[in-house]
């Protein structure tokens, strides 16, 4: 490579940094906004599913939180051609199953389901499919066999990603969209969701945890 061909790479590689940063500034304005409005929602009750109760431990809104999840889905979208590296795939198929096993049992339902979200994840069908199911089964299954081992290995994991911060938010986006496809996110799925961020060097803050 030329020294003028070097210059122009590392221009246009900074100028991307610059225009991702941006947009992870507008999507911490966007939770923030979303944060403020289901705080002023906590309390009315009814926003939980069944059994849950009035929908506390610091629950938003069904609205605000669906709309964070279609947020940080288009986000995450945008990045596509990004998100290819090994590190990736693997950080965010540990994090997709502390969702799914989040609250120590591993419901073989909830198991299938996550799976499915996870095969048909436009960003994640940047990997093979048998990839992509085979790391995050190992993950579950090691959950099922000690479940504080198993979160342990997989939060070890997600902790690789640390050192690209795009991928770092990423990840805990991955989690997040998978976690609140249905428009919820239970307690015990953000606990998980937090965790991760705490091992990035997140702020949770940022998706509005």
């Amino acid at each position: 490579m030329t020294r003028e061909a070097h210059e122009d790479y590392r221009n246009d590689r900074a100028e991307a940094e610059v225009a991702l940063m941006a947009m992870w500034d507008r999507i911490k304005d966007q939770a923030k906004g979303l944060q403020q409005q289901a705080q002023g929602a906590r309390g009315a009750g009814g926003h939980g599913r069944p059994g849950t109760g009035s929908g506390g431990h610091g629950r938003s809104g069904g609205g605000s939180k669906a709309q964070l999840v279609s947020t940080l889905k288009s986000q995450l979208t945008s990045l596509k051609t990004e998100l290819k590296s090994g590190a990736y795939r693997d950080a965010s198929m540990a994090m997709c199953a502390l969702v799914a096993a989040a609250d120590g049992n591993v419901d073989p339902a909830e198991r299938q389901h996550v799976e499915s979200l996870i095969l048909n994840n436009d960003v994640l069908q940047n990997f093979p499919s048998e990839q992509l199911r085979q790391r995050f089964n190992k993950h579950v299954d090691q959950m099922s066999f000690n479940f504080q081992q198993g979160k342990a290995e997989a939060l070890q994991e997600i902790a690789k990603a640390a050192k690209k911060p795009t991928e770092a938010r990423a990840v805990v986006q991955t989690g997040f969209v998978v976690a609140g496809a249905d428009g919820y996110i239970a307690p015990a799925e953000e606990q998980v969701l937090r965790e991760a961020c705490s091992v990035l060097g997140l702020s949770a803050q940022e998706f509005g945890l």
